[in-house]
């Protein structure tokens, strides 16, 4: 009994299969193509060989992401995909294409978004993208490679990173129609940088060594919210930076000073003063580099005069790794005593990494002075890893 009932499961199955299958073949070319977009363009290539419904549905897709790890790939695979099966693509518009090897064959002239990788002909696929929006370059792992540039009037978002192991000449960034710009350069031996002014820029997240600060800082103006993460030369390094003047960040509303590396805090006071308008600031530590030790002490040169954002218009002021140190008290007490509109001040603070007592902690700051009458002080117990 056990067996036929089992049988006759089986064979009520199949029927419920087969239904199945129909209804997804009567959807309409548009619904499917929709649901292919869910799936990665291997994947979705694949389906091709199912019926002849679905043998060219793919080529309609307006995104395309073939990639995977150079070192566990078959690179003749994606040679082939290029090749062979990019030229059949129907889609009138490419909304994003992102693979990791490129070649001259593809014609993307209504591609608005690309994802580049390690590839020498980056500039050469540019050019025939005339209303590309959105790129990211990202120069991983030990590569070596000339000059790059990237001269795109159309780009609203760009992501341009360079690791520590990197060689690379130099690259020139022209993008004036530029939103979003996230710069990531670590790479330590000099090589040249040249990026030219960006006046619709909204936000921008800097990571990168000291030589480099100097060649983005003056393009970047126009922002409204600044992430920034330099170390600094322990003297001499506003002639380098400034010559001796400065920047006037009108439009910066938001300011998030990373303090990790070595003098990075020493940024803040002129930060303070080229930003008049500063609402937001976010001192902080990425969490990174392991334990706080001596050498990541923060220096701070207090301004000779009292900043106008803290006169005019800082409100909120939030501190992400504060252990305590008299570096960063005397910073926290200052911007109390001279931020006359300030609303709240937020300290996550550890008391496990760094031994100060955070009853310590709170009187210190809870009965120094303050310019606000109004200024809520609050704090948090935070686990150091989790200040990033």
């Amino acid at each position: 009994k056990k067996k036929a009932k089992r049988s006759k499961l089986c064979r009520r199955s199949v029927p419920v299969y087969e239904d199945i299958t129909s209804s997804i073949n009567d959807l309409s070319d548009e619904l499917l193509i929709k649901i292919l977009s869910f799936l990665p363009t291997k994947v979705a290539v694949s389906t091709s060989i199912l019926s002849k419904q679905w043998q060219f549905l793919w080529m309609w897709l307006p995104k395309l992401e073939y990639s995977s790890l150079r070192y566990y790939s078959d690179c003749s695979a994606i040679q082939e995909f290029i090749d062979k099966y990019l030229p059949l693509h129907r889609a009138p518009v490419i909304e994003r294409f992102s693979l990791r090897l490129i070649d001259d064959h593809i014609q993307p002239e209504d591609i608005k978004r690309l994802m580049f990788e390690d590839d020498e002909s980056l500039q050469g696929l540019l050019d025939i993208c005339p209303v590309l929006e959105d790129l990211s370059v990202q120069l991983r792992g030990k590569c070596s490679m000339g000059e790059i540039s990237v001269i795109v009037p159309t780009l609203q978002r760009l992501s341009h990173s360079v690791s520590w192991c990197c060689y690379i000449d130099g690259y020139v960034i022209d993008t004036p129609s530029l939103k979003y710009f996230k710069l990531e350069d670590w790479y330590n031996s000099t090589h040249g940088v040249q990026i030219k002014d960006m006046p619709e820029l909204r936000e921008a997240y800097v990571d990168v060594v000291f030589f480099v600060l100097k060649s983005v800082i003056g393009s970047i103006t126009s922002v409204k919210h600044l992430t920034i993460c330099s170390e600094i030369p322990e003297r001499g390094w506003e002639d380098e930076v400034y010559g001796g003047g400065g920047f006037i960040f009108n439009q910066l509303e938001h300011l998030k000073l990373c303090v990790c590396k070595d003098h990075s805090s020493d940024l803040l006071g002129q930060l303070l003063k080229d930003s008049p308008n500063l609402r937001v600031l976010d001192v902080f530590h990425t969490g990174i580099h392991g334990f706080v030790e001596d050498t990541d002490m923060v220096c701070w040169k207090q301004p000779s005069q009292v900043p106008q954002c803290l006169l005019s218009s800082l409100q909120i002021f939030n501190w992400s790794g504060y252990f305590g140190r008299p570096e960063e008290r005397d910073i926290a007490v200052y911007i109390l005593k001279n931020a006359c509109f300030l609303k709240k001040v937020t300290i996550f603070a550890d008391i496990v990494q760094y031994s100060v007592p955070h009853l310590k902690m709170i009187k210190e700051l809870a009965f120094s002075s303050r310019a606000s009458t109004t200024c809520e002080l609050v704090f948090v117990e935070c686990p150091y890893e989790m200040f990033h």
